[in-house]
């Protein structure tokens, strides 16, 4: 790679007078621009050193790869006179000029403490999918499963035993979460949402406190009032803080936090946030009682475009009140946005495979394919940003196909009673009775996105495929020449070789990681792995071609050829190397099971980022199998991935 050239070419695309800043991680170039709408699009996408393009939290980012990332970014900051500037710095430079919003600052609050309970929500709502399973009549017959089978009875109860707890005690989960968002002690937070939840509801009285009556409650199912509590949690707590002194501030600011706060909920927040929560809640459940097939279909044909505001992100606490509210008395609730959710991700996949088939540009075929199956598992980012967008109709093509679907599941009445992966696999949480129409659904909302998307390619569009498939042709004619230079200099034949697992964990499709980059298959073929220790490996016996300064990726090329890249969690370049330790330097020879470093998985936690490891070959074109063989959970040296 031409390093100056390609720093030139990203200069000439984005605009040199509309660059503000730029930084660098292990695989991209990160930008913030004046505007992005400067940017020549077109010029990167058809840059064959850029594998990639993208835009979040106001930095435009462009993935050139790893060991080439950093030359690059060396001859940018040459070019443009700009200063070098860390991730941090970035994202400061970034937020600097943004606005005060205070909706879009609210649902980035709502989102930060409700997505790290979604697990413990998912399986409390699986095993209510699965009680309902059991327990439902006409599924296979005019009696439940449980009728048929009188032996499973004892199991199913268990089952709705299980299942009633996450959401029964949901006041504990959002308590911890809102505390450790609100900067207050989680453990007071938990021994709040505990006290919210102590009253057995059959015994409720009331308290006479100097003549006033408070009336016990419990706050089972609870979201809203939960949220208001913990928040004068922490308030309290940290004016105790400041203002007791030392000696006594251990003991004094719990009992003083929790003592008033807790009077508080009871006498006041508590009454007035529950009226709150149910009128949200009816609310919600009225305008889909009134507005039925019709309001899904408009839903359904918009929420893609929310998807692209981030607005969506709000949605997890709504859906947790309207499940909570369906697991409390079980009639007349259920989440119909999880169904919607589901007809937007299947229909934006379909239009994206519908470019696999239309498209003869390599590259793009190659995002295309990946991105869709991504889509139909329930992340759509890859195919919204890397493809739809860029075409534009098949973006709209999936948005009246997710319509098609939506309004079809709001005539049969599909509704989830679980959150969980919003795509093909979201059956599991569908109510049993609906799978059957929800399964009708996503065909739908398919056909329709997958058929108009074809259709209009393959004759109002027919040029855009055109030119790419001159680009291919022409690719294809230079192609051979650069072939042969290159096996003039070219090292031994790669080899066949098993990529061994470099830390122990639980095994996560490379489609199922939360970024774009690694999801889309932009880097390359691999897997992830979710780490349960704190120590990575070398996968193979090799050559360190990149340590990167913060401890948070590295680069090892096989002795057969294999070039893969070991990345630390998600945005963990943020951490500037804390909570990181290097044990190996660039081009110091490694066998496989040797240490490469270590990382702090509490203080990848703390600092609200995702630790899951991905182990990418970034030379996936030079073999023609590149094969995930593991699944579940794998310990150091296990066979990871084959190439061949």
């Amino acid at each position: 790679m031409d390093y100056s050239k390609v720093a030139s070419e990203v200069i000439e695309a984005v605009g040199k007078d509309n660059l503000v800043a730029a930084a660098h991680c292990a695989t991209r170039l990160r930008l913030v621009l004046k505007d992005d709408s400067k940017v020549n699009q077109v010029a990167l996408d058809e840059n064959p050193d850029v594998k990639g393009t993208f835009s979040t939290n106001g930095q435009y980012q462009i993935i050139i790869g790893p060991g080439d990332v950093n030359f690059v970014y060396a001859e940018l900051i040459k070019a443009t006179g700009l200063k070098e500037v860390s991730t941090d710095d970035l994202k400061e430079i970034a937020n600097k000029d943004k606005k005060f919003n205070p909706l879009m600052d609210l649902i980035k609050l709502l989102s930060d403490i409700f997505v790290p309970i979604i697990p413990a929500l998912v399986a409390g709502g699986l095993l209510m999918a699965l009680r309902n399973f059991l327990t439902s009549p006409d599924l296979f017959g005019p009696q439940s499963l449980e009728e048929m089978y009188p032996a499973i009875k004892g199991l199913s109860e268990m089952i709705q035993f299980m299942s009633a707890a996450p959401f029964m005690f949901l006041p504990i989960l959002v308590a911890i979460s809102a505390a450790k968002r609100f900067g207050a002690n989680m453990y007071l937070g938990a021994a709040l949402g505990m006290i919210m939840t102590a009253a057995n509801p059959a015994e409720l009285a009331t308290w006479n406190v100097f003549g006033w009556e408070i009336a016990q409650a419990n706050y089972y199912y609870q979201v809203i009032p939960v949220l208001v509590s913990v928040w004068l949690l922490s308030v309290l707590e940290k004016f105790f803080h400041k203002k007791l002194p030392s000696a006594v501030d251990f003991t004094f600011t719990p009992l003083l936090s929790v003592l008033i706060t807790g009077f508080l909920t009871f006498a006041a927040i508590g009454p007035v946030m529950m009226t709150v929560s149910d009128a949200i809640t009816n609310v919600i459940v009225w305008l889909y009682d009134t507005t039925g097939a019709l309001g899904m279909g408009v839903f359904g044909g918009t929420y893609s475009l929310i998807v692209m505001t981030g607005l969506h992100q709000s949605f997890p606490a709504i859906e947790t009140q309207l499940l909570s509210a369906y697991n409390n008395n079980g009639t007349g609730f259920g989440d119909y946005i999880f169904v919607v959710a589901s007809m937007a991700n299947v229909a934006q996949g379909a239009a994206t495979l519908a470019i696999y088939f239309l498209t003869k540009n390599a590259k793009t075929k190659g995002l295309s394919g990946s991105a869709a199956v991504s889509a139909f598992l329930g992340i759509t980012e890859p195919a919204l940003f890397g493809v739809n967008l860029k075409y534009k109709f098949p973006f709209f093509c999936a948005l009246i196909g997710s319509a098609a679907g939506a309004v079809f599941a709001g005539l049969t009445h599909v509704i989830a009673v679980s959150l969980g992966a919003a795509g093909f696999i979201g059956f599991l949480s569908i109510k049993a009775s609906t799978i059957p129409m929800y399964i009708v659904a996503e065909l739908i909302a398919f056909a329709v996105a997958f058929g108009l998307t074809f259709a209009y390619g393959k004759s109002k569009a027919a040029a855009v495929f055109a030119d790419e498939a001159a680009t291919a042709q022409a690719t294809e004619v230079v192609a051979p020449v650069a072939t042969q230079v290159a096996e003039s200099v070219a090292p031994a034949a790669l080899a066949e070789e098993t990529i061994v697992s470099p830390l122990e964990g639980e095994v996560v499709a490379l489609e199922n990681v939360n970024d774009p980059v690694f999801s889309s298959g932009a880097m390359g073929k691999g897997i992830a792995v979710k780490p349960s220790g704190e120590t990575l490996y070398s996968p193979v016996d090799g050559v360190v071609q990149i340590a990167f300064e913060t401890g948070h990726a590295y680069g090892v090329k096989s002795d057969n050829g294999t070039e893969v890249l070991l990345h630390i969690g998600i945005d963990t370049v943020s951490m500037d190397g804390k909570g990181f330790k290097q044990t190996v330097k660039a081009e110091q020879r490694v066998k496989a099971g040797d240490v490469l470093g270590t990382f702090d998985r509490a203080a990848i936690a703390e600092a609200g980022l995702d630790d899951t490891t991905m182990i990418i070959v970034t030379n996936t074109a030079d073999f023609a199998e590149v094969t995930p063989v593991a699944t579940g959970t794998v310990a150091v040296g296990a066979a990871l991935v084959n190439v061949k």
